[in-house]
């Protein structure tokens, strides 16, 4: 049946049929050529082509223009939320019923490190029969991992149960991922389309990261120590279920045969790049342990939630307003210059720490330093989808994410290190360090495809 959103005139979406030409309404100078200009209205038009205006709100507009967008992106919110409730969940069960905070951040390590090698193999699967065919039972397995956990824990079992179970929902697909790679699917072929996407994807994970805590402790705490895990648990599967759902969105499986066989592990260009992912992971990594620390110490360790969540939402809100902007030349040598711009934005939480030790002051570094996390997760994402091989996507993105999940833990053990043998002030020394490291491999990698290009 012809696909037509409310609201737009009819002759707009006349040669929109089934869901070949699903992207026509996003870019229709692209689609058809030939045809009238889409009627956007007097005074929209501008420098940037037909229908370009500068409202910050159109590009996404046009983006959930795309039939079948918003249905997948609302089961993929459901999905993604738990993501940031898990572990809060686990360490605040275990915890509080086993009294014991270094064994509640050993599961959740032991989980983290399980995630670490199983979603490669998960996201392997995804790419070779579909996302439907393998997310859905993946997701019910992390599930009844998750129910385990709650089960063991509240009737006091072994602690070695605690790990096993916890292990399980290493399975749990990445569903920042796999709605990447539809927006890739949807969007083929228009650049700035697809980078509004994935802006709206990475500002999706930024807001999911900044509430999952809050409303685990907050269920945890309103209601009982099991909440948090058994909320996000219903949450993710019904997610799932429902963005699995949507088959008329869904990328077709390719067997796409790349470099060395489609690894994207030995794509051109591709091992530095996952170098620079596991250090900005131990930015984020450092900052979130070293900020929690710092609170601690002055007595306010309640306010540490707060105080990163700042730091979130001004990741988020600049993410968005990337997303509506067209940044000029090839992500690849754009994403150096955006890893050097957080890595002196992070030099603020240093700067406010040591020479005020003011909360408040470190609340308004931490937010400012935030506006840097968002472009340079979007430029670096937008890098990892052009450098795997086809076919390989859901794989090539998620060793994007492991990478980043490795460094979050490597961060955080050191930033543990120099708070424990320094202070907390000195702790945020970590983050600038880190992304220091991230900002020497990207800038090398770069040089060396370059030069790679000139041979």
């Amino acid at each position: 049946m012809p696909q037509q959103p409310s609201g737009e005139p009819p002759s707009t979406f006349a040669t929109v049929t089934g869901d070949t030409l699903v992207v026509a309404d996003l870019s229709p100078r692209r689609r058809r050529p030939a045809g009238p200009p889409r009627e956007d209205g007097p005074g929209r038009g501008t420098s940037r082509g037909p229908g370009r205006g500068p409202s910050v709100r159109a590009p996404y507009r046009r983006l959930f223009d795309v039939p079948g967008a918003r249905a997948f992106t609302l089961g993929n919110l459901l999905a993604r939320l738990p993501m940031g409730m898990f572990s809060v969940s686990a360490v605040i069960m275990i915890a509080g019923s086993r009294g014991s905070y270094a064994l509640a951040g050993a599961v959740t390590a032991t989980g983290l490190a399980a995630t670490a090698v199983v979603a490669p193999w998960t996201a392997r699967l995804v790419d070779r029969h579909g996302q439907a065919r393998v997310a859905v039972p993946a997701t019910v397995t992390a599930a009844l991992g998750s129910l385990a956990l709650l089960l063991c824990v509240h009737y006091d079992a072994p602690a070695w149960t605690l790990f096993a179970a916890y292990a399980a929902t290493a399975t749990t697909p990445n569903t920042g991922g796999l709605s990447r790679a539809r927006w890739a699917h949807l969007l083929a072929g228009d650049a700035e389309a697809l980078h509004t996407a994935n802006s709206f994807e990475q500002a999706v994970d930024e807001l999911c990261f900044m509430l999952g805590p809050v409303l685990a402790a907050f269920l945890c705490g309103a209601l009982f120590p099991e909440a948090g895990t058994l909320t996000g648990a219903v949450l993710l599967v019904t997610g799932v279920l429902l963005f699995a759902a949507q088959r008329a969105t869904e990328p077709p499986v390719r067997r796409g045969r790349g470099p060395a066989g489609g690894s994207p592990l030995r794509a051109p260009g591709m091992a530095p790049l996952l170098l620079a992912f596991l250090a900005v992971g131990a930015v984020f990594g450092a900052m979130e342990i070293v900020t929690i620390a710092f609170a601690d110490a002055r007595g306010h360790r309640p306010a540490a939630g707060a105080i990163l969540a700042l730091q979130a939402a001004g990741s988020c809100a600049a993410g968005l307003l990337y997303g509506a902007l067209r940044p000029g030349g090839p992500a690849a040598r754009r994403f150096p210059w955006c890893v050097a711009a957080m890595t002196a934005l992070m030099t603020l939480p240093l700067l406010a720490a040591s020479l005020t030790g003011s909360l408040a002051v470190l609340a308004g570094a931490l937010l400012v330093a935030g506006m840097a996390t968002a472009p340079t997760m979007i430029t670096g994402m937008t890098v990892v989808q052009e450098r795997t091989p086809e076919g390989r996507l859901n794989e090539g993105m998620t060793l994007a994410v492991t990478g980043l999940l490795g460094g979050i833990a490597c961060g955080s053990a050191a930033g543990g290190w120099v708070v424990e043998r320094a202070s907390a002030a000195a702790g945020f020394a970590v983050p600038v360090a880190a992304g220091a490291l991230a900002l020497a491999v990207s800038a090398t990698g770069a040089v060396r495809a370059r030069r790679g290009r000139g041979k």
